[in-house]
This record gives structure tokens, C-alpha cells and sequence, in this order.
């Protein structure tokens, strides 16, 4: 069982919060208690005494201890911690679960089953780990998001209640009081956004953060049709056809640590889960420090990191669409697979009654209609058609699924029994769909080379071994290793194999 990080050391903490270094932002917050508030380490206010000062791992934490959210540097845009996510000790599964939705629609009983432990013993785990029971994990994460759509948007309270996780607005105006100190309303009285303006929010990040190559990575990827990806930015669609959603991804401007969404969202309901999977896709809560502390000085990947010190892992909108993707890609390059993956949305997606942004005009299958489809008709041998159609079915009936608190070993096992799928398209789909970070497709052609630059291929037992030093961020060297041979081509390296569907 894997142990959960803890807060920073009091030194670590004390020094990041006087220089506001933004790589610890959402890695621990600093409460007042001469003010009550807490705040991120980068907040621009005076800096107060240090014997007023504590720290929290986390925002829940503080609330629980009777602090508020400060209004200035805004604790809602901090970026999470996903070390808090990683591994498979039952808080970081609970998490996850969390993250995903699981309380608002489950009760605590039901989170409790799902990571196999009793209610009362999850209560006491959180309590101890993270400073906060599972609720109160919930309802801060649901309150701070609504603290930012009050904050930047013009939607009605009774939308930010909804969008926020809250079915009686009478519970969330006496819940967002009771943490804020405030009413919902008194954030309104100068709004940033005009009523009837697109929906724009900020999601931050730690630096350094590479948009330009996750975005280049993306490009060459992207599906005519249901996404755009340009130099600078990200666009698609999503929801069902009849009510589709849209949002555009790129850098805020000047120069803050930030992406800029802006986004068309029919059901304010979707909102949270919407900004959740750009977090994930985007991988904007990892925390690059804990990264570098590993690759730094290792002989292979200490090079790529000092050329791109940012490298973040490319996840994807939907876990079907990636799987969809990872078998097309088997054995053929990038290009192909992206040719044949466009064949399937034009033949197979949905077309959207008008497209919200030139270009967006199809959703992408749904396994149902791919489950019964004849896959030959768009140049698809057989068996790739047949392992396609099955994974669809096997989705439908269960056998597989993208559940946020599985582990690794567990998925790739389920995964591995469906006919036509290996290891390396297991690791693959839980590199991107998962976002899990220690996914690593040993067997890929293009990581053997990499990591031996100056003698034979490794073989997929070597590269094995070799990658046990890069734990648990394997998934970062393969977007490394994979970045430097696309840097510097060979004849032999321009036949793609199967490693970078």
C-alpha cells in the first residue's frame, strides 16, 4: 500500500510563502490566525507574522480548522495536488473517487464499499491523512468551484448552485455562508463578466508547464470534425448531438500560470465534470518538482528534462475514444491511425444540427453504435474490426470500464483478456485515458531505441528493468523519450510502430 505524501517541512513551507514561489501553489496553503483566512502561497497580500501562521496540505483542511477562503489570491485557483491521487492506498482511491463524482450521487456508505473499507474507518483515514472527513472534502471542492463561477462568470446563483453540485439553493446560500463568511449575492456586486458573455474561467497550473508541446502533441491527433487543435490552442465538441457542449482551450493572456476555457456548457450540471476532465486531459495538477527530483539525474532522461523542463502528460476527453484510437494505432503510424479514426467519425458519429465552431461537426461513436458496426467498410482488416467491435461490447457489458479507483495492475488485466489487446495497448489506454502516471508500454519500438541512444534496441524485459528507477512517473518518460525522437529522426525511426497512437 502506497503511502500518501505529507505537508511540505515547516522550512519548505515558510520559505515558499515569503518568496511566493509559484511551483508550491495548491501544494499547501497558509492560514492567518489573527484573520481567519487562508490563502495560496502566492498571495499578493502583506505577509503576515509568523506566529500567526499555519499550514494546511490542503484547502478542505483549513476549512475544517474554521478558516475562509481569502478573497484576493483566491484558493479556487490554485491547482490540485495528485500526489494526494497517486497509488493505490485507499484514501488516494477514495479521492479519486471523489474527484469524479462519487458523493454526489452516492452516500458515504457507498464510497466506503467501493474501496472496501467501512464508512466510520474511511472517515477516521481521511481525517488522519488529509484533515478533513470525505464530506467536507466534497462540499470544498464543490463551494470553491462555485466561489470561482461567482467570481468570473455572470450566471444566475441559481445555475452556479446547480453547476456547483447543490440541488436546493437554500442549502447552498447557508452553505456558502457558512465558509465564506459571505452570501453568495455580495460576490455579484461587481461582476468580471457581463451577463449574455461567453462562459471563460481560468485553470491554473504549476510551472513549468509545455502547452506548446502538449498541444503539438494533440495536433497530430486531433479528429476532424469533433476536436481543432492549432499552435495555440485546443477546440471540440462533446454531449449528446441534439444538445451539444463546445470550449476552446489556449494560454491566458500575459503570461500568468493559467490556461483560458471558454466554454458553451447546455447543462449547467456538466460544468464541474467539464472543468475536472480539461484538469485531467491537460494535466494541469501535476507537480513537475516531483517529476525532475526523478529524471534529473538519470543519463537518459536528465537531457530531455533541461530541454523541455514543462513535458506533461496528454490525456484524453473520453476513455472510449482513446481506446478507439489505441487499437487503430497498433502496428501503423500516427497519420494512418488518424485517417482511419476520421473514416469511423464520418461514417459512424453523429452529425450536430449546426456546428458551434467552424470545423465542429460530428460527436464521436458511441460503443453501442461501434459494438455493431462493420468496421471493414473503412479499410479495417478483420481482426482489427473484430477487437474494436468486442472492446465496444465488453464496454457495454462490463467486462471493462475507465473506473478512476482501479489500479493500474487490475486494469491492464481486464484489459489484456479482450482479444487483439496487449500490454502495450493497455498501458497506452491507461496512459491516456486513465491519466495514469506509471502506465508504460514496454514493448514500444521507439522507447527501446530511446533509451539505449548509443547501442542496440533494448529489449522489452531490459527496458523493464531499466524504467523501475523512473517510478512512479514512467508515464512522463515515455512523453520525454517519445519527444526526443520525434526531435531528431532517423530513416529508421520514421517507420512508426504502434507506440505513439
Amino acid at each position: 500500500m502506497n503511502e500518501l505524501p505529507t505537508l511540505p517541512a515547516p522550512h519548505v513551507c515558510e520559505q515558499a510563502r515569503l518568496s511566493r514561489d509559484a511551483r508550491f501553489d495548491g501544494l499547501f496553503f497558509t492560514a492567518v490566525s489573527s484573520t481567519g483566512i487562508y490563502c495560496r502561497p502566492v498571495c499578493p497580500a502583506p505577509t503576515p507574522k509568523r506566529e500567526n501562521v499555519r499550514y494546511y496540505a490542503n484547502a478542505a483542511a483549513a476549512e475544517a480548522a474554521g478558516f475562509r477562503p481569502c478573497l484576493r489570491c483566491r484558493p479556487e485557483l490554485a491547482p490540485g495536488n495528485e500526489q494526494w491521487q497517486r497509488g493505490d492506498h485507499v484514501v488516494a482511491r477514495a479521492l479519486k473517487l471523489i474527484e469524479a463524482g462519487a458523493l454526489a450521487e452516492q452516500s458515504l456508505d457507498d464510497l466506503a464499499l467501493r474501496v472496501g473499507i467501512g464508512a466510520r474507518q474511511l472517515r477516521r483515514l481521511f481525517v488522519e491523512r488529509i484533515g478533513a472527513p470525505p464530506v467536507s472534502v466534497h462540499t470544498t471542492r464543490r463551494l470553491l468551484f462555485a466561489k470561482q463561477l461567482l467570481t468570473e462568470t455572470a450566471l444566475p446563483v441559481t445555475e452556479v448552485a446547480l453547476a456547483s453540485g447543490f440541488r436546493s439553493l437554500r442549502r447552498f446560500n447557508a452553505a456558502f455562508a457558512q465558509a465564506n463568511r459571505i452570501a453568495p449575492r455580495e460576490l455579484r456586486r461587481h461582476p468580471r463578466a457581463a451577463a449574455g458573455a461567453a462562459l471563460v474561467l481560468r485553470l491554473g497550473y504549476r510551472p513549468p508547464y509545455a502547452f506548446d508541446a502538449l498541444l503539438a502533441f494533440l495536433r497530430t491527433r486531433a479528429l476532424p470534425g469533433v476536436e481543432q487543435v492549432d499552435e495555440h490552442s485546443y477546440a471540440r465538441v462533446f454531449g449528446p448531438a441534439n444538445a451539444p457542449g463546445w470550449l476552446r482551450l489556449s494560454a491566458w493572456p500575459g503570461g500568468e500560470h493559467a490556461l483560458q476555457l471558454q466554454l458553451h456548457c447546455p447543462q449547467p450540471t456538466q460544468l464541474l465534470g467539464v472543468v475536472t476532465t480539461l484538469r485531467r486531459m491537460f494535466d494541469l495538477d501535476a507537480n513537475p518538482q516531483a517529476i525532475a527530483d526523478t529524471f534529473r539525474r538519470d543519463a537518459v532522461l536528465g537531457p530531455l528534462l533541461a530541454r523541455h523542463p514543462g513535458l506533461r502528460l496528454p490525456g484524453g476527453w473520453d476513455g472510449f475514444e482513446i481506446a478507439v484510437r489505441a487499437i487503430l494505432g497498433q502496428q501503423i503510424s500516427v497519420a494512418a491511425a488518424r485517417t482511419l479514426a476520421t473514416r469511423i467519425v464520418q461514417r459512424w458519429g453523429e452529425p450536430l444540427p449546426a456546428a458551434p465552431l467552424p470545423g465542429l461537426e460530428r460527436s464521436f461513436p458511441t460503443p453501442a453504435a461501434l459494438a455493431q458496426a462493420d468496421l471493414r467498410e473503412i479499410g479495417l482488416t478483420t481482426t482489427r474490426a473484430a477487437t474494436i467491435s468486442g472492446m465496444a461490447q465488453a464496454l457495454l457489458d462490463g467486462r471493462v470500464d475507465f473506473r478512476a479507483e482501479q489500479s493500474l495492475d487490475a486494469f491492464v488485466a481486464r484489459w489484456v483478456a479482450l482479444p487483439g489487446i496487449g500490454e502495450w495497448t493497455a498501458h497506452y489506454i491507461a496512459m491516456r485515458a486513465l491519466s495514469d502516471p506509471d502506465a508504460f508500454p514496454a514493448a514500444d519500438l521507439i522507447l527501446r531505441r530511446e533509451a539505449a541512444p548509443d547501442a542496440a534496441p533494448l529489449s522489452t524485459k531490459a527496458l523493464t528493468g531499466r524504467a523501475d528507477a523512473w517510478r512512479p512517473w514512467r508515464a512522463y518518460a515515455v512523453i520525454h523519450l517519445w519527444r526526443g525522437a520525434s526531435e531528431a529522426p532517423s530513416p529508421a525511426r520514421r517507420k512508426k510502430p504502434e507506440a505513439t497512437a
